[in-house]
């Protein structure tokens, strides 16, 4: 081993460790321990509370002084110079426990493996470990397993376990905390669940700390089923464990799942804290539901969270999606520092309200003020680029990243690009675009390409990018209704039987749409169609006056053709936002903005069926599909039919 460790004589912490020789040579069976404690209680101390250049400064003058170092000495040393991520101090550390015959004691080979996986030498650690004359302690196990899994090498980790079990050697719950976190990968799932099986017979599971740890993996891995039901069985839960859950869901697009949660949480007066609102928040944003998100931001005033980063980011998301774009930036003008994040959160809002000249001068300013970008501000930047018809920023700002920052463009950064490039009718150069890329275009970049194709009634190159897509998403049901719909456009009745049979063979239903609007507190919900509301009369009447003021009017028909005086058209199957809309235009006082959420693409009809409605009636409408935010206000929609 020792081969590996020679010293080298220009090397910066040569000084750390230069000392009188005869004192390194000392044998351990001389060791004056009386001498050594003094300082090992005050190397304790700085390493307990995360003083580590300190520790190793204090090390050295222990080595100047003429103490001798001792088997309890080097532990807390290592531990220094595995935080302050020194290899090379660590290999010096080494010699030393080697030189004074310190390498037999099991925690000072646990903390040589530890420091050399902390420092990315697996195979150091793995040496130490093959070198030890008794292969049989757990701690030793414990060090390496968690430190090839830290590394991303579970599966070495893994096979480390294995004969660990076959030698017998106990295993414990720090075993199992090291082990876990490898099976956070879909793929590993089977382990994971394993694992699980074998701390339920071991009674290991009881464990809150490996509880938690195991609700993390199935989240993780998006095994939403599987983890609500380990959490429902969790007798003791601590807020780790009502984290975790609501995370996940809140991960994993469950925003419901967190409301409802949080609810549960309130009502059993469990104490949030910055993680629990930071997932709250972002359920508030999926779902529009403000007024949750404001009664967050109530509480937070009157806490020590409230000058947290974080939650000041999520509020900033929060109102944006919520509709409320002026509350978000006055709470990120009110930042006195403003992170990355806080950036990107307001021009990602800027972005999905279809106003792109603010987002990108918010960009510009950006990088005046010295703050480097990532890929995920550029996707932002790009994406409301996309919305706003900046054809020309959008393509400088990718050239920009590379040039400039030195960044590689991601799916998600060629997505935004290639539906720039496709909403402005440039459908050939998208395609090249795609065709260039260094690593292989997914679905979120095909999908696009076929997104801009409906837009642009292009079936050759739809049914292209159709092909692609389905092969790397062949489940993805949105895809099938993009393709039929292209095929309705164009009269291709061939084609929308193909699309039908295709989803009939892979049993395959479409999402169905709804729409929600808040009002006094509470959340309704309509799906096209629907009948089940108590107002449904004064809904569908509503509607029906509508029509007829439209054709008075010489409007349109929800079929988008010219109409004059005639009977008001079948509205049976009519749409969930125009249902939302109705609903709103009854309950709310005239004058009141109305907000509607949508979980689909909102389509040609009902988009311009509100922009006639928005002329007739004194009303700001914000309709929030799945793509951005449309303002409907006096026949014109904020887009400017460019979406």
């Amino acid at each position: 081993m020792t081969k590996h460790l020679h010293l080298h004589k220009n090397t910066k912490f040569l000084s750390l460790f230069h000392t009188n020789k005869s004192t390194i040579f000392t044998k351990a069976s001389s060791f004056t321990t009386n001498t050594a404690t003094p300082w090992n209680t005050h190397l304790r101390n700085l390493s307990k509370h995360g003083q580590y250049n300190e520790a190793l400064i204090l090390y050295r003058q222990m080595l100047q002084s003429g103490a001798t170092p001792n088997a309890f000495t080097f532990p807390f040393a290592l531990k220094s110079s595995a935080s302050l991520s020194l290899p090379f101090t660590g290999k010096q550390l080494h010699c030393h426990v080697i030189k004074l015959g310190c390498e037999s004691e099991p925690f000072v080979q646990t903390a040589l493996i530890s420091t050399y996986c902390r420092c990315k030498s697996t195979e150091f650690a793995q040496k130490v470990f093959d070198e030890m004359p008794q292969r049989n302690l757990t701690v030793c196990y414990n060090a390496l397993i968690s430190g090839y899994v830290q590394n991303g090498n579970f599966l070495n980790g893994f096979l480390l376990f294995s004969e660990m079990r076959l030698r017998g050697v106990l295993f414990n719950a720090v075993t199992v905390l090291g082990l876990v976190p490898g099976c956070t990968v879909p793929r590993y799932l089977w382990l994971g669940m394993s694992l699980h099986c074998l701390n339920v017979k071991c009674g290991l599971v009881n464990d809150l700390a490996i509880a938690n740890c195991l609700l993390t993996m199935y989240v993780r891995c998006a095994s939403m089923e599987l983890a609500r039901k380990l959490f429902d069985h969790i007798p003791e839960k601590g807020l780790i464990t009502w984290n975790a859950m609501i995370s996940g869901y809140a991960q994993n697009g469950l925003a419901g799942e967190v409301l409802e949660l949080y609810h549960e949480m309130e009502l059993l007066q469990v104490n949030p804290d910055a993680v629990t609102f930071v997932g709250v928040l972002s359920a508030c944003a999926n779902l529009g539901a403000q007024k949750i998100g404001f009664e967050v931001e109530e509480k937070l005033r009157s806490s020590c969270m409230r000058f947290n980063v974080f939650l000041k980011n999520a509020l900033i998301n929060m109102y944006a999606r919520c509709g409320n774009l002026a509350k978000a930036r006055i709470i990120f003008d009110e930042m006195p520092e403003k992170s990355l994040v806080s950036w990107t959160a307001i021009i990602g809002g800027y972005g999905i309200h279809g106003l792109g000249n603010i987002a990108v001068e918010l960009f510009d300013k950006m990088i005046e003020t010295g703050i480097q970008p990532d890929g995920t501000v550029f996707v932002s930047v790009l994406n409301a680029c996309s919305h706003a018809g900046l054809t020309e920023r959008g393509l400088n700002y990718l050239d920009l990243m590379k040039r400039e920052y030195g960044l590689k463009p991601c799916s998600e950064h060629y997505s935004c690009v290639v539906d720039l490039l496709g909403r402005a009718g440039r459908l050939e150069e998208a395609r090249k675009l795609i065709e260039l890329m260094e690593d292989e275009p997914d679905g979120a970049v095909w999908g696009a390409l076929l997104g801009a194709c409906k837009i642009h009634k292009n079936v050759e190159l739809a049914e292209l990018a159709f092909h692609k897509v389905v092969e790397l998403e062949p489940t993805n049901v949105g895809y099938y209704v993009l393709l039929s719909n292209i095929y309705t456009e164009a009269n291709n009745s061939e084609g929308i039987l193909r699309v039908r049979l295709m989803m009939r063979e892979r049993k395959l239903k479409k999402d169905p749409g709804y729409s929600y609007f808040e009002c006094k507190g509470k959340t309704y919900l309509f799906v096209a169609g629907d009948r089940s509301h108590p107002q449904t009369k004064e809904i569908y009447k509503l509607l029906n006056r509508l029509e007829d003021t439209e054709s008075e009017y010489g409007g349109a028909n929800k079929n988008g053709q010219e109409v004059t005086n005639q009977e008001p058209p079948n509205i049976i199957g009519v749409h969930s936002e125009r249902l939302a809309i109705a609903f709103a235009l009854l309950n709310t006082e005239i004058g009141t903005d109305i907000l509607v959420i949508k979980n689909l693409r909102i389509c040609n009809d009902c988009h311009s069926f509100v922009k006639r409605i928005s002329k007739i009636v004194d009303r700001l409408f914000v309709v929030r599909d799945a793509t951005r935010f449309h303002h409907f206000r006096n026949g014109t929609c904020s887009c400017n039919d460019y979406w």
